[in-house]
């Protein structure tokens, strides 16, 4: 049997994610193996394209924001909803209103980021891409 008091329970970073998502261990370790966690994306937070290992499920508690897979069909979190993602399916989720998610992996919780070109790409390139060149601004000479 396992109890946790809301009030008691810690959130913390998640290796290799952005920072504004964070996690609260509820059973299991998903560094090693399966686990449930609840997962808080903050106002604003977004995770680029990725998918895992492990099979993945969502169930929001409260928040408002979607995860869209890489066809670009879209869940809206709003309470109550549910997703369930195959190992590999590449996703992408973003939070307008704090997001807080129950969070159900089969196996142990990996991350892998994908390019714009479907290929994978490194934890840094996908949470700090490059920036993009601004417009071109043609002044007057003197």
């Amino acid at each position: 049997m396992i109890t946790l008091n809301p009030q008691t329970l810690k959130f913390i970073a998640i290796p290799d994610m952005p920072a504004c998502a964070t996690a609260a261990i509820l059973r299991g370790n998903p560094r090693w193996g399966a686990a449930w966690v609840l997962l808080r994306l903050a106002s604003g937070c977004r995770v680029p394209l990725h998918w895992h290992t492990a099979n993945e499920t969502l169930l929001v508690i409260s928040g408002r924001g979607s995860v869209t897979a890489k066809d670009g069909t879209p869940l809206q979190f709003t309470p109550g909803a549910f997703t369930y993602l195959p190992s590999r399916h590449a996703h992408q989720a973003s939070c307008a209103h704090t997001c807080v998610l129950f969070n159900s992996a089969d196996a142990a919780f990996d991350i892998h980021y994908v390019g714009p070109n479907g290929e994978e790409i490194s934890s840094e390139e996908a949470l700090n891409p490059a920036p993009r060149p601004g417009p071109r601004h043609r002044g007057k000479r003197r």
